[in-house]
Parts: C-alpha cells; structure tokens; sequence
C-alpha cells in the first residue's frame, strides 16, 4: 500500500467510522438506498438475510452518521422511507469500486484460501 499523508491517517475516529459502513449490512442497504427510496419492508425483501433486529440498527446507525435520512411520508397510515442522504450519496462511486473489485478478485482470493486451508490443513 502508498504511503499516507498526514491526513489520511488511520485514526480510532476513522476506524470507527469505516467499521460502522463496511459492516455486513451497511454496505447493501446503501446499495439498495442509492438512487431510490425505500420503506423498511422494501429493504428486508431486498436484503433477505438481514434479521429485522439487524436492519434496524444498521439503520439507525447510518442515519446517526448522515448516511441516510429517515422521512415519514404524510399518508394513512403513516409510513416511513429511508433515502440516501447528500453525504451517503458520495459513497455510490466507492461502493461499486469495492463491488467491482471484489467479484474480480474473488478468484484470485479463493484460490488463495485454498492454497492456504491446504498447508495449514
């Protein structure tokens, strides 16, 4: 890897940071949330191993950080979307920079795994 400047730093705040949107569910519910809104049941059946406990925090959590906006929408009964927020929406470029990059070296990495798991035993 480069060099890092003094701003780019691995600081605990950046840490934490990038824990909280690369954890196993933040990454897809901002796929899923780039260039649509959507209601909390849209994103369990678009995410379907999340747990409802599960997507509720990730939720959370990304709203708390700017990720995401959480808007009730005035009809009855009263229903809440999330959208991707001005912030979260810069993340689209680097989400599908990472997407790309992993099913490219998906092979590569499996390979590897099994080279591993076969000396290690």
């Amino acid at each position: 890897m480069g060099e890092t400047t003094e701003n780019q730093q691995l600081t605990p705040e950046h840490r934490e940071l990038l824990d909280q949107i690369l954890d196993k569910w933040s990454l897809q519910v901002l796929d899923q949330l780039c260039g649509q809104s959507l209601r909390f049941n849209e994103l369990r059946r678009a995410i379907p191993l999340v747990t409802q406990k599960s997507l509720t925090t990730t939720l959370r959590r990304l709203e708390r950080n700017g990720m995401i906006e959480r808007v009730i929408v005035g009809t009855r009964p009263v229903a809440v979307e999330y959208r991707i927020s001005p912030i979260g929406n810069t993340l689209q470029e680097l989400i599908d920079a990472l997407l790309d990059w992993s099913s490219e070296r998906l092979p590569d990495i499996q390979q590897a795994r099994a080279r591993f798991d076969a000396e290690h035993g």
